[in-house]
């Protein structure tokens, strides 16, 4: 796999999968939180899950390190329970072995265009003649399958290993486990083809394309990011613009669910 290195020598603009979900949903949100930074500090729940969802991410990184978790796991017997499920259950279903390359915490770049395309891969584990990626979710697994495969995570993730690999897309899956104590494990697999590529890299490209003419008439305009056409009833955004209280008093609402939505879709930011 090829990251990019010379990446830094051009001005390029970052984009995680948690921002183009964001400009997907809500171009004035996307306004607000990364062009202007109007953010305000999360609410203890929020703040309490995001910090259980990184600890349990840096637990397994120790674990594919081969580092030893007994003195951490010893301490809370809930938890290794979990851990120790979650870890039989992967190896049985992704048939590790010595010959698996794995890597905790791939990270992964890729220059389109005017932008930084960049990933940050839980687990990555590559065999001859497949490649897997894994995502550890700190919550249930949601009911709603498809709404997961829309996800700009799940697009995004495949997408950037079929471009930056050998690896043909019918080779590449993508599977999200689900860890909540004190529920066992659950797991949804994605798996990738060449259709799903082809329909990804148009939406990828028509959203570039909207972000280019944004900015364009944002920096040298001073005109802000519109709503979509179906904003009102789509956007869990709209209300917060047009309420009575006005523009600022819903911001730390929106800001906590914002997070919220984040940290069900990616635990570490990127």
């Amino acid at each position: 796999m090829n990251n990019i290195s010379n990446s830094e020598k051009k001005s390029l603009i970052r984009l995680s999968q948690a921002q183009l979900n964001l400009l997907q949903v809500c171009p004035p949100q996307f306004q607000r939180v990364y062009l202007e930074q109007l953010s305000l500090p999360i609410s203890p729940d929020v703040q309490e899950n995001l910090l259980w969802g990184n600890q349990f991410h840096q637990l397994m990184q120790q674990h594919f390190l081969e580092l030893p978790l007994d003195s951490i796991l010893d301490m809370d017997q809930d938890l290794k329970k979990i851990v120790d499920s979650l870890l039989k259950s992967v190896d049985e279903q992704h048939h590790l072995s010595s010959q698996s390359w794995r890597e905790a915490e791939h990270y992964l770049s890729l220059e389109k265009d005017n932008y930084l395309l960049t990933a940050i891969y839980d687990l990555l584990i590559i065999n001859e003649n497949q490649a897997q990626i894994l995502d550890w979710k700190t919550y249930l697994q949601p009911q709603n399958k498809q709404k997961l495969a829309n996800n700009w995570q799940t697009k995004l993730y495949l997408y950037l290993l079929a471009e930056a690999s050998e690896y043909l897309p019918e080779q590449i899956s993508m599977t999200y486990w689900f860890v909540k104590i004190p529920h066992e494990p659950q797991y949804l697999t994605f798996q990738y083809n060449e259709q799903l590529h082809q329909k990804t890299t148009v939406e990828l490209e028509n959203l570039l394309t909207n972000l280019d003419n944004y900015l364009l008439d944002f920096n040298q305009n001073n005109i802000d990011l519109h709503h979509h056409k179906n904003c009102e009833s789509n956007c869990p955004y709209y209300q917060s613009f047009f309420s009575d209280k006005g523009y600022f008093s819903n911001l730390e609402e929106d800001n906590n669910d914002l997070l919220s939505t984040i940290d069900e879709i990616e635990e570490v930011s990127i």
